[in-house]
């Protein structure tokens, strides 16, 4: 038998509370030398609230999906599978298929810590009062034109001496005007 990584599907926004539970079952059953590591697949994305407030915290990628390292046994099938919350195990024919090392690594991508976070969520639309906050354009007020959150930039129309100029610039660089 050898390692590999399962995804249980869950009841969404119970993702944490089948992995403790699941890590207690483990406990409980004797079965770390068959289940070996449980994972929600995480990233860090910034929200910039009200007055240009930053705040980032961990989102979910996939809600409702929990990753179990493991090795597939009758046993081991049984502890993951009456765990509270969980549903099921993704897989073609009703049989659990285990993921390649290549989707792991594009499941886990997450950010690691110290790192700047990889998305950014904005109350910015299209037709938003914003002000430059800084670069060589900050204290310019403009109109938001265009937002594209995958990444990370925001279209922005300014009045440069007397003309309509469209400019490009992060998330980080604008505020909304309240």
């Amino acid at each position: 038998m050898s390692k590999r990584w399962y995804v249980v599907h869950t009841y969404s926004g119970y993702e944490k509370s089948v992995k403790t539970d699941l890590e207690h079952r483990i406990e409980t059953m004797g079965m770390q030398d068959r289940i070996f590591d449980i994972e929600i697949p995480t990233e860090s994305v910034t929200e910039i609230k009200e007055g240009g407030k930053r705040e980032t915290k961990d989102v979910k990628i996939f809600p409702g999906y929990v990753l179990v390292r493991m090795e597939m046994d009758d046993d081991a099938w049984t502890c993951v599978r009456n765990t509270p919350g969980v549903t099921g195990f993704l897989g073609a024919n009703g049989k659990p298929s285990p993921l390649s090392r290549d989707e792991y690594n594009k499941m886990m991508r997450r950010s690691k810590k110290g790192d700047a976070p990889k998305r950014t969520a904005v109350g910015l639309e299209v037709g938003t009062s914003v002000r430059v906050t800084s670069g060589p354009l900050a204290d310019f007020d403009g109109q938001v034109a265009e937002v594209n959150a995958e990444s990370g930039k925001v279209k922005v129309t300014l009045v440069i001496f007397g003309r309509e100029t469209p400019v490009e610039l992060g998330f980080d660089q604008v505020a909304i005007i309240s």
